[in-house]
């Protein structure tokens, strides 16, 4: 298993993030939400993943990067769990959308429903 975040799993594209915002389809698991879309990028590359956390819930630019930072984590040691089960490239974006501050246990258990969640919602698609 590989557990890096490289470069080019980055959502960086502002294009790709529109189209997600506009076209994507979304997955919910309190207090985190993934917005995602499948898509086509270089060879090799499966998934691009992109991290939020709202200014309406953190103002504090410390305690933003900090969930963003947690998401990020929890996104590199859980993400085996959708390149494992994934038969298509997909864009994600990933969302912190609660003023309760979690511990990094309980976004790591709501980090792995919510991408079981997903892997469910995107077989029923199929």
């Amino acid at each position: 298993m590989n557990f890096k975040y490289p470069k080019n799993e980055k959502l960086k594209s502002k294009i790709t993030i529109g189209l997600l915002f506009t076209e994507g389809k979304s997955v919910s698991k309190y207090p985190l939400r993934l917005v995602y879309k499948s898509g086509t990028f270089g060879e090799g590359e499966k998934i691009k993943m992109g991290v939020s956390v709202s200014k309406k819930n953190f103002k504090k630019a410390v305690d933003r990067n900090y969930f963003k930072r947690i998401l990020r984590e929890t996104y590199r040691l859980n993400k085996h769990l959708l390149i494992d089960n994934l038969d298509q490239p997909y864009s994600f974006m990933f969302f912190y959308q609660t003023k309760d501050r979690l511990t990094y246990e309980e976004i790591n258990t709501k980090t792995i429903q919510l991408f079981e969640k997903f892997l469910l919602q995107i077989k029923k698609e199929i």
